[in-house]
């Protein structure tokens, strides 16, 4: 496979996201440059790497945290900051696959993957901003319809009561776009500054007792009793290794390979709006109900960060402003000629069905990946399953393990090809309103 690691980026730099603008200046952390011996050692400083070692370090732990770039660098530093409820699947359709009783224990599991989020957020980077509200936006009545009975069906049987309806009426009062034909919205659900918040986890778990290493990528994990981690500059033992690398695993564990796809998405950012509730009425987050979905939200100084389209190679495209525009005009029409300040790519990590992964992947070694879109809330609250696992209590990882994600289709070499020809597909759908 392709490193996604460096295909697009440079090491150990922020990408130049409007996020990092942001943080302004952020010193590096060391990199490992010798051995060392921990209890666990974590792959990746994303949200489920620093849950994780945050989860640990409080429980006891020794944890050891190597980040190939910086933390936050990749999917947790670069979406669209969007907190969902419930997994990337229909929760009808979960209860058809998982039998009522699972799906209704993994519903629960999402609501607590929010309010520990919420909390974390609280306490650890308040300045990420966290705001409720979450607006699903439909193109067609068909669509509309599907959504309201997604409503109904979550308040009656989960007794959800966050979620209202919207018809055309009311969505074109809240966004002011005239492509939607309804939709719904979710006040139980929420959106922030992802960087913010992946940098207050790592000041937490660092305070905690673990540590973080920047610049130190993994070249191999060598199983055994201790596993062996090797990098370019060092070597850890650890007794438990968790995979925390979602899109950019490279390879490091084929069962995570075969079932977790790296796939790039792209945002942009506006120019500050002069009058913001001219494109959203409140300061809420949306997305779309297209397969090949766009999704945006507000800043907190009145810019538009917008997100559209996908790619299924290694490398992103030329002009990534170019590609988002396009988009980001179909839907908001009066932003034709808004200036567009930062363009940025990211990778994430998809399955087949786009239920997360956990899975025990070697000798003490757990990963959990896969999120597909989803990671802001679950990929914190698996920190907190992966830590509560490697201290004995596996319940709630041994239920995540039994989500359905088999394999993509034509292995490493032809998935991509097999993908982007599905996708096209889907893409040609969504044009034609099918």
């Amino acid at each position: 496979m392709s490193n996604f690691l460096y295909a697009n980026d440079s090491r150990a730099t922020y990408p130049s996201s409007w996020y990092a603008q942001s943080i302004g200046d952020t010193p590096p952390r060391m990199a490992l440059e010798q051995p060392v011996s921990c209890d666990v050692c974590i792959i990746g400083a994303g949200f489920t790497g620093l849950s994780t070692a945050l989860h640990l370090a409080q429980k006891g732990f020794s944890v050891t945290v190597l980040e190939a770039h910086r933390v936050g660098f990749g999917a947790s530093g670069r979406n669209g900051g969007q907190m969902g409820s419930g997994l990337n699947h229909d929760q009808r359709k979960l209860e058809k696959t998982m039998g009522q009783d699972a799906a209704h224990r993994l519903w629960e599991m999402t609501q607590d993957a929010k309010s520990l989020t919420r909390s974390m957020v609280t306490q650890f980077a308040p300045e990420a901003g966290y705001q409720p509200g979450i607006a699903e936006a439909d193109f067609s009545p068909k669509d509309c319809d599907n959504s309201h009975a997604k409503v109904a069906h979550l308040e009656k049987n989960y007794g959800y009561g966050e979620m209202e309806c919207l018809d055309m009426s009311a969505i074109s009062d809240l966004i002011k776009s005239p492509r939607y034909a309804g939709g719904l919205i979710d006040w139980g659900a929420g959106h922030l500054h992802p960087l913010r918040y992946a940098l207050g986890l790592a000041r937490a778990a660092e305070a905690a007792g673990a540590t973080v290493y920047e610049d130190s990528p993994v070249l191999a994990v060598r199983e055994g009793s201790p596993n062996i981690l090797q990098t370019d500059r060092g070597q850890v033992k650890a007794n438990y290794v968790v995979h925390a690398t979602n899109g950019y695993h490279c390879s490091l564990n084929r069962k995570q390979a075969a079932r977790v796809m790296p796939i790039n998405n792209f945002l942009v950012a506006t120019a500050p709006l002069e009058d913001p509730k001219s494109v959203l009425a409140q300061d809420i987050a949306v997305a779309d109900n297209r397969f090949v979905l766009n999704y945006y939200r507000l800043s907190d100084d009145n810019r538009l960060i917008f997100g559209g389209g996908e790619s299924y190679g290694t490398k992103f495209p030329q002009d990534i402003f170019k590609k988002v525009r396009r988009p980001l005009t179909e839907i908001f029409p009066q932003l034709a000629n808004i200036d567009l300040t930062h363009a940025w790519g990211g990778t994430l990590g998809i399955t087949t069905t786009r239920l997360p992964m956990f899975a025990r992947v070697g000798h003490q070694q757990l990963t959990a990946s896969g999120y597909s879109g989803h990671g802001v809330a679950l990929a914190g609250f698996a920190g907190l399953v992966l830590a509560e696992t490697i201290a004995g209590n596996a319940t709630r990882f041994d239920l995540l393990s039994k989500l359905p994600g088999p394999a993509f289709p034509g292995g490493q070499v032809l998935r991509n090809p097999i993908m982007t020809l599905a996708m096209t597909w889907f893409s040609l759908r969504d044009k034609l309103g099918l």
